[in-house]
Formats: structure tokens, C-alpha cells, sequence
């Protein structure tokens, strides 16, 4: 039986993941990640399961070479922050963060990707099992975008293109074209309940605004399916439920619904058009 190592972050991306491996024959490693990774992850069938600290690169790899690892995933959100926290990285991870010129996902990861094939490891797309849960083009909900929302789409789109090339974040947050907010090392939640907050103080000063929010999530211009793949789960849509967003945009064939079918069926009763349109690169 052939063996794939799994490093696990959090959220339920990493479980699907598993799950779709043990399902299509593999016996799976799993690197859990100390200061992400759910505890639950011991019980769903792994062949073995490793606990390392979010700096422990050394420990990962040898963790694989032990168990005879050669290819390996990358599944789950490491929040950006608590990449530059507290924790303390082994000599191979600090001797890689000194050599960055910029310290975003794509650089770091990258890095880390490259450090690992060096010692015989390969980093897969991290859809690669999961290709049925990559949102299709068109609409997934009952309800379409209304003529407001599309105009926040195609404002968000351009939005979130410039600021992806920069490797800043994936979500944009729209109200009638102008932009309230921008993810960047707090995540896509978080984002949007910021985007809620701003609009509720702004309501209170009477504002022109409309208080219903488009959230646009995009792809990077050149995308590295290996890792930071933008996913949705259902968490996503009562987040935006509560901070009153309308309307989901997602790129599609680039972003994962971690949910499927749920994440539709939770919107539909809270009157939130989800739609998937082609990314258009520039």
C-alpha cells in the first residue's frame, strides 16, 4: 500500500483530505501541527499521527523519512500570525526565514516546498484527492446576484487581483462598489466580521452606504494549488450572515468547497446568492 504524508492544519480540510486518501488506498502520515491541528484527527484512521511544533521543519522531515514518506499535502489554514508569533523555529526553519526577501504565504511555503523536495519529499496539490469539491462556474444558490451585487463582484474582482499579486490576502469585502475591507493576516472570518462591525458604526452616522455586503474570494494570479487554496465551509456563510453580507463570489476550479452541497443549502434560507464565475488572470 502506498504511503503520503499529511500536514495538517486546522479546520476540516485537513479530515477531508484524509478521509479521500484512506478512501483511494493510501495509509496516511499525519503531521499535526500542535498549535492548529484538532485532537479528533487521532481517530480518524491514520496510519500514524506525529505532533510538532509550528517551527519544527527538522522534526518534519525526519518525521517522513522515518515512515518512508516521499510525497506529502499541505491541508488546513496555519493562521498568517502565528506564523511571526512566539513560536520558536529549529535551526533549518530560521536559517529559511532569513533567506526571504518577503515574508508572505507564497514566499515562505514556497520555501519550505523547496526544502522539502530537497530531501526527497514532494509537496502534491493540496487538491489533488478533493477535485469533485472545487467549486463549479455558475450560480450554486437559489438566488442569483442582483445588478448591485454584480457591480460589487466585478469591483472585488479587480480589488482582490491587485492586491493577490502581492500575496496580501484573498477576500474582499464590497458595499456599493467601495471597498470596507481587506483580509490580510487575520483570515477570511475575520475579515468579514470587521467588514459587519464598520458598516453597523457606519449606520450609526446615518450612512449613504447600503448595509449589504458582496464578500469577494479570489484566487491568486498564478495560484500555487500546493498550498493556501482559498476554501469555503459553512462557518463561512453564518459569519457572513451575521455581519449582513448578501452575496459570495468565488473563482472557479481554484477554490474549494469544504462542505459541498451544505454550504448552498445554509445559504439558501438566508437570502445569500453564492455564485462561481472563471477567473480571468491579468
Amino acid at each position: 500500500m502506498q504511503r503520503i504524508g499529511l500536514i495538517a492544519g486546522n479546520g476540516k480540510f485537513p479530515f477531508l483530505v484524509l478521509e479521500a486518501a484512506r478512501a483511494q488506498g493510501y495509509e496516511v502520515v499525519v503531521a499535526a501541527i500542535r498549535e492548529e491541528t484538532s485532537p479528533e484527527i487521532e481517530s480518524h484512521g491514520a496510519s500514524a499521527v506525529h505532533w510538532l511544533s509550528l517551527g519544527e521543519l527538522s522534526k518534519l522531515i525526519e518525521t517522513f523519512k522515518r515512515e518512508g514518506v516521499h510525497r506529502a499535502i499541505m491541508a488546513g489554514q496555519v493562521k498568517h500570525k502565528q506564523i511571526f508569533s512566539a513560536i520558536q523555529p529549529d535551526w533549518r526553519l530560521a536559517k529559511l526565514l532569513l533567506s526571504l526577501a518577503t515574508r508572505n504565504t507564497d514566499s515562505l511555503l514556497g520555501a519550505v516546498a523547496k526544502v522539502l523536495a530537497d530531501e526527497g519529499i514532494t509537496l502534491e496539490n493540496s487538491t489533488w484527492l478533493l477535485n469533485p469539491l472545487l467549486v463549479k462556474p455558475g450560480v450554486l444558490t437559489h438566488r442569483s446576484p442582483t445588478e448591485q451585487e454584480r457591480k460589487n463582484i466585478d469591483y472585488g474582482r479587480n480589488v482582490g487581483r491587485q492586491l493577490a499579486q502581492h500575496d496580501i490576502g484573498q477576500t474582499v469585502v464590497i458595499a456599493e462598489s467601495a471597498c470596507v475591507a481587506v483580509e490580510a493576516m487575520e483570515g477570511t472570518d475575520a475579515t468579514i466580521e470587521r467588514a459587519g462591525q464598520i458598516m453597523r458604526s457606519l449606520h450609526g452616522d446615518a450612512s449613504t452606504l447600503s448595509r449589504a455586503l458582496t464578500v469577494v474570494k479570489i484566487a491568486k494570479p498564478a495560484q500555487d494549488m500546493r498550498f493556501d487554496v482559498p476554501v469555503v465551509g459553512v462557518k463561512t456563510i453564518e459569519v457572513m450572515r451575521t455581519a449582513g453580507a448578501t452575496c459570495l463570489a468565488l473563482d472557479a476550479g481554484k477554490c474549494l468547497l469544504l462542505e459541498g452541497e451544505k454550504i448552498p443549502e445554509a445559504a439558501n434560507p438566508a437570502g445569500i446568492a453564492v455564485v462561481s464565475d472563471v477567473a480571468v488572470n491579468f
